[in-house]
C-alpha cells in the first residue's frame, strides 16, 4: 500500500507531492498522458516549432513555493516581458501598456489626459486589494461549520481588513462583487482605455465584462509577480513545461515516485473511506490517502460512483459552474505578424508583449452575445503572445510561434452539435480576425494545432475546457471553493482530497492549491 495516491501530474500535483515528500511521505502520482505537467507543458506540434500548449504565460506562480522547490536550481528561468500589452485598435491606431508607469501615462494620454492621470491611483487600488488576496493565497480559507480552528481563521482575516481604510473596504467589495463595466466606468471616461483594462475580465471567464462578478477576474489577474515586480507577467524559457519538468526533477528528487500512462478510471471507497484507485486497465492501486488533482465536476461526476455521495451533494455537483469560453491554438509563423496600425514584420516592442484584440467595450460585449446565440463570437476576442521573439529555441531561425488565447466560445454547442465538426470553422475565424489587423498573418502560417474546448476537455481533463476548473465567481471562491464546507481540501470522503486550481484561490499556475492541500493534508493523522 502507497501512502498517498495523486491522481493527476498537473502542477498543483507536483506541488503537493512535492511538500508531502519533504515531510517523508511515499507518495506516487498516477498521470494520464505520457508526460506530466497537465496543461502547462511544452510540445512539439510541428517540426522544429515547440510552445506551451495550453497555459502561456506566467505571472501568477507563488514566488514561496519557486524557492521551496528549487525550481530555478531546476533550470526554470523566467523572463520578463519587454512590454506589458498592445492593443490594435484602427488600422491606423494602437494602444500600448508599457512596464513603466510613466510610458503608459504618456501613451494613454493621447486619448484622455484625465485617465492618464487618474492611472496610478487606479493602480494603487488594485495593488491595495490584490495585497489582501496575496495575504490569504498560502492559508486556507475559513471552512463553513468547520471547528475552533476555522474561527481562528475567520477572525484573522476579519482583524486583517479591519486595518483597511474604508475607501479600501469599499474598493474590495466593488471587485469581489460588481461588473467589470461597473467599476471601470467609475474611474476612466476613454472607451479604448476600459477595454485594455477589461480584457482581464473576461480571460477564462465566460461572460462579459457587463456581468456581475466579472471585476473579481480582472483583480484575479493581477495578484501575481514576476522576479519581485508585483503585477508582471513573463515568459518561462523553454515553455510553460520549462515549469512542471523543473517540478518533476524535485519532486523525484525527494523520492515521488511518478507513473504515466496511468489513467484513473474510479476513486475506491469502502466503508466510507478512499480505499486506493482502479486504473482503466484494471488495476488496482491501494493507498493510505488519495489526492484528487483535478476538477471537482470530473472528480464527482465521472469518478465516485454516486453511492458513496448524498444526493443534496450530487445536486451541487450538478451546479458547479464550469465553462471557460476558451478556444486555444498555437501556430508556426513565417514570419512577424504585419499590423496596420503598427508596419513591419521586423521585430519590435509590441511583437514581445501581449497583442489583445479587443478595443472597444461594445467589441468584448458582443463576442459574449455571439457566443451565446451563435456558439462562438464572429469577431472574437484575441491574445497573442509570440514567445520566441523572447526565447528563439522555440522556432527555427528566422520563423516563430505564436499562442492565440481567445475568447468566447460557448463550452459546449446548442442542438446536439459538437466541436468536432466545428472547430476548424472556429479556428478559421480567429484567423480572419488577426487577419484584419495584420494582413500577412494567414499567409504567413506554416501550421496550426487547434484546441476547442472540448479538444481541452479530451486532453487535459477540463470539464467544458475550463482553465479554472470551476468559474471564479462569488459563489465558487474561497469558503465557497468548491463548495460550502469543503473549502479545506478535504471532501465529503474520508481520506480523499483535493488539490487542484478547483479549490482555493483558484484558477492559473499558482502552484498554491498544491501547497494549501499538503498542509491539510498532513495535519490529518
Amino acid at each position: 500500500m502507497k501512502d498517498f495516491l495523486i491522481v493527476g501530474g498537473g502542477h498543483n500535483g507536483l506541488v503537493c507531492a512535492c511538500y508531502l515528500a519533504k515531510a517523508g511521505k511515499k507518495v506516487t502520482i498516477l498521470e494520464r498522458r505520457t508526460i506530466v505537467g497537465g496543461a502547462a507543458v511544452t510540445e512539439e506540434f510541428h517540426p522544429g516549432f515547440r510552445n506551451s500548449v495550453a497555459s502561456y504565460t506566467v505571472s501568477l506562480l507563488n514566488p514561496k513555493i519557486i524557492e521551496d522547490l528549487h525550481l530555478r536550481e531546476h533550470g526554470l528561468d523566467i523572463k520578463l516581458r519587454p512590454q506589458s500589452n498592445f492593443f490594435p485598435l484602427t488600422d491606423s491606431e494602437s494602444l500600448s501598456f508599457h512596464n513603466n508607469l510613466a510610458d503608459t501615462q504618456t501613451e494613454v494620454a493621447r486619448f484622455s489626459e484625465r485617465d492618464a492621470a487618474t492611472l496610478p491611483d487606479f493602480y494603487a487600488m488594485l495593488e491595495t486589494v490584490a495585497d489582501i488576496l496575496r495575504e490569504e493565497l498560502l492559508r486556507s480559507p475559513p471552512n463553513v461549520g468547520g471547528g475552533f480552528v476555522d474561527l481562528i481563521r475567520a477572525g484573522s482575516f476579519g482583524m486583517r481588513a479591519k486595518k483597511l481604510s474604508m475607501a479600501a473596504r469599499r474598493d474590495a467589495l466593488d471587485l469581489f462583487t460588481k461588473s467589470a463595466t461597473s467599476v471601470l466606468d467609475a474611474w476612466f471616461e476613454n472607451d479604448h482605455v476600459k477595454a485594455a483594462f477589461a480584457f482581464d475580465s473576461i480571460v477564462g471567464n465566460y461572460a462579459a465584462p457587463s456581468t456581475p462578478g466579472s471585476a473579481y477576474v480582472l483583480l484575479h489577474h493581477v495578484f501575481g509577480e514576476v522576479n519581485g515586480e508585483k503585477g508582471a507577467w513573463g515568459h518561462a524559457m523553454g515553455g510553460m513545461g520549462a515549469i512542471t519538468q523543473a517540478m518533476r526533477k524535485e519532486a523525484e528528487r525527494l523520492g515521488v515516485t511518478i507513473r504515466t500512462d496511468a489513467e484513473v478510471k474510479e476513486v475506491l471507497v469502502d466503508g466510507g473511506r478512499a480505499s486506493g484507485v482502479q486504473l482503466s486497465n484494471g488495476e488496482t492501486v491501494t493507498a493510505g490517502k488519495v489526492i484528487a488533482n483535478v476538477g471537482p465536476k470530473l472528480l464527482y461526476s465521472q469518478m465516485i460512483d454516486e453511492q458513496h455521495l448524498e444526493p443534496e451533494f450530487r445536486r451541487r455537483v450538478r451546479g458547479f459552474k464550469v465553462g471557460s469560453g476558451t478556444f486555444r491554438m498555437n501556430v508556426a509563423l513565417s514570419e512577424l505578424p504585419d499590423f496596420t496600425c503598427r508596419p513591419g514584420t521586423h521585430l519590435q516592442p509590441h511583437h514581445q508583449s501581449g497583442i489583445v484584440i479587443g478595443p472597444t467595450m461594445n467589441y468584448l460585449e458582443q463576442a459574449y452575445v455571439d457566443a451565446t446565440q451563435h456558439g462562438w463570437s464572429k469577431q472574437p476576442i484575441v491574445e497573442i503572445l509570440i514567445p520566441s521573439t523572447i526565447d528563439p529555441s522555440l522556432a527555427p531561425e528566422g520563423q516563430h510561434v505564436a499562442s492565440l488565447f481567445c475568447q468566447q466560445f460557448a463550452p459546449e454547442l446548442s442542438d446536439g452539435n459538437s466541436w468536432d465538426d466545428y472547430r476548424e470553422q472556429a479556428a478559421q475565424t480567429i484567423v480572419d480576425t488577426v487577419t484584419n489587423y495584420a494582413p500577412n498573418f494567414r499567409d504567413s502560417i506554416i501550421a496550426r494545432q487547434i484546441h476547442s474546448p472540448l479538444d481541452l476537455e479530451r486532453k487535459f481533463g477540463l470539464m467544458g475546457g475550463d482553465i479554472f476548473h470551476g468559474a471564479l465567481g462569488l459563489d465558487q471562491l474561497w469558503s465557497n471553493r468548491p463548495f460550502m464546507g469543503f473549502a479545506d481540501y478535504r471532501t465529503p470522503i474520508q481520506g480523499l482530497y483535493l488539490c487542484g486550481s478547483g479549490t482555493h484561490p483558484g484558477g492559473g499556475v499558482t502552484g498554491v492549491p498544491g501547497h494549501n492541500a499538503a498542509l491539510e493534508i498532513l495535519k490529518d493523522r
